[in-house]
């Protein structure tokens, strides 16, 4: 899809949702802890899924995971879980729910010892964007695996490689872009 001459990454033409989120949200770097972490969470919904597929829920995520607030994520229990279950507006995984929940916790442990999320993913690239020159998409990376690795060791779930290289170029960790991309940095 291009739009008055417009060139665009090759996935983001099968629709007008997701030209969209290419063109105003995929890839510009977001430093605020919270938004990192709710982006995080969403790639974790994707498993084995689309992205289009989380894309058209993420209001309802957003409303039934309370604006992705982790002081108020922590403490679902049951009750809540069993709610997501039964609303057919979001992917009604309970091991992903499940995830979530123990996610809020981990972020906040971090957040608790001193360890701000943004500072600690932006700290695996020095503070700006990795342009992927090669052009070339890939589905993880080493960093990714490390990134991986450090996130788990802090307790968080579904937050494999490839989740976790695509919660890195959702939020401008890397600039993925196509070479002949307007969004490409380079």
């Amino acid at each position: 899809m291009s739009t008055s001459g417009v060139i665009r990454c090759s996935w983001a033409n099968s629709d007008e949702m997701m030209a969209n989120y290419h063109d105003l949200e995929w890839g510009n770097p977001v430093r605020e802890s919270q938004s990192l972490w709710e982006t995080l969470q969403l790639e974790c919904f994707q498993a084995g899924l689309s992205w289009s597929i989380v894309l058209k829920r993420r209001d309802a995520f957003r409303n039934s995971f309370k604006g992705f607030d982790p002081n108020i994520v922590s403490k679902f229990g049951s009750k809540e879980i069993e709610e997501m279950l039964l609303d057919n507006r979001i992917i009604r995984s309970r091991s992903k729910i499940e995830a979530v929940i123990g996610n809020a916790k981990a972020y906040l442990e971090m957040k608790s010892s001193g360890e701000d999320f943004s500072s600690f993913a932006w700290s695996f690239v020095d503070g700006a964007p990795i342009v992927n020159v090669s052009g070339e998409m890939y589905a993880k990376t080493a960093l990714s695996e490390t990134i991986s690795a450090e996130l788990k060791k802090r307790g968080f779930k579904f937050v494999g490689p490839t989740i976790t290289y695509a919660w890195m170029q959702a939020v401008g960790l890397v600039d993925d872009h196509d070479p002949g991309c307007f969004r490409r940095q380079s």
